[in-house]
């Protein structure tokens, strides 16, 4: 790592070759970049990022105080897991205890200039489907309203989107919504509040459709090398999935902050190019030393979006498909921590 002022940042840095623990895959994950440390300069005001105890939250909390370690970052969420909150707090993270579907809760939440929206719900929709709406569209109007004044960027899914064609270069943000099953309907629903309280309001935004983050504990990358090792068919009729390192992802979450629009505007979030599942099989199961099973056939289409936008405004992401392969396998083989939650990439209905 380099110092960008007093700010450590990793762009000159080559990744390393594994990843030791959890201790270092945090550090790692919560390390901004260059970019982060400059366009977070150029936004004033305090952050405050709801749903900040989740999968992607802690670390993008603690990435944003790093990038500005004089600036109030407030992590928020009903933090369930006491541990989460405890490390936020030692990382600088000022955190509060909030239930986002109480309005009354929302209300009293401290005011911010900058607001990152992570809250929402995915899995567990198919049976639930009542508390995904409410958690997806509910609570966005709760937000709009309360932080009217302060710039929003909120996450969505490329799952707003209908299949696009492999070969081409996938559905851009110009593209018309067609969500498949309940889960991104109700995206759809979280997009279209926050818009309409920014047309309303006049607040700046942005919508980010996020493609497949990966961190070591979970992701498309793990979901393939777990069926690898437990010799279980991978099925190709999904044959892409685009896969972003989730500190890379997270640097261009927070640097949206600086690119918000009026009203708020969709951006997809990705590598430039999505990853092929057969080879991505291939390669780690030469790391594993497992041939891998397939099963199915390749379809035409698939969740598939064109993030040449978010290259325009960000650049490069600056880990590798390779090298995030030889991260999960390296990882797997160990038998490190993970988190037991699929991706479900490869679902075709929209049921979650």
């Amino acid at each position: 790592m380099v110092r960008n002022g007093s700010v450590k940042t990793l762009d000159d840095k080559p990744p390393p070759p594994t990843i030791r623990d959890v201790d270092e895959l945090e550090d790692l994950l919560s390390t901004p970049t260059r970019g982060v440390v400059t366009d977070l300069a150029e936004v004033e005001g305090d952050i405050l990022v709801l749903g900040a105890g989740g999968k992607v939250g802690p670390t993008l909390a603690m990435m944003a105080k790093r990038a500005a370690p004089d600036r109030r970052v407030v992590g928020v969420a009903r933090f369930t897991d006491a541990a989460v909150r405890d490390r936020l707090e030692a990382a600088g993270v000022r955190t509060l205890v909030c239930d986002l579907l109480d309005q009354r809760e929302v209300e009293e939440l401290p005011d911010a200039s900058n607001v990152i929206y992570m809250a929402g719900r995915k899995f567990g929709t198919d049976g639930s489907e009542p508390m995904t709406w409410a958690m997806n569209v509910i609570v966005p109007a709760y937000v709009g309203q309360r932080f009217a004044r302060s710039r929003i960027v909120a996450l969505s899914t490329l799952c707003v989107y209908p299949f696009a064609p492999v070969e081409g270069p996938g559905s851009d943000e110009r593209a018309a919504t067609a969500p498949l099953g309940e889960y991104a309907n109700s995206c759809v629903g979280r997009e279209r509040v926050f818009e309409y309280f920014s047309r309303r309001h006049g607040t700046p935004g942005r919508l980010i459709r996020l493609n497949y983050a990966i961190d070591l504990r979970y992701g498309v990358l793990h979901d393939l090398g777990k069926r690898i090792l437990n010799r279980r068919p991978i099925d190709l009729s999904t044959p892409v999935a685009n896969v972003i390192w989730q500190g890379d992802s997270t640097a261009r979450i927070l640097r949206s902050l600086r690119c918000c629009t009026l009203p708020s505007s969709p951006l997809n979030i990705g590598m430039p190019q999505p990853a092929r599942i057969r080879d991505v099989a291939g390669k780690l199961g030469e790391l594993l030393g497992i041939d891998p099973i397939f099963t199915g056939r390749e379809q035409p289409t698939a969740w598939h979006c064109d993030t040449s936008q978010a290259l325009r405004l960000f650049g490069e992401p600056l880990v590798d498909l390779d090298t995030m392969i030889r991260w999960n396998a390296d990882w797997l083989r160990r038998r490190m921590p993970v988190y037991g939650k699929p991706t479900h990439y490869e679902e075709r209905r929209g049921v979650f």
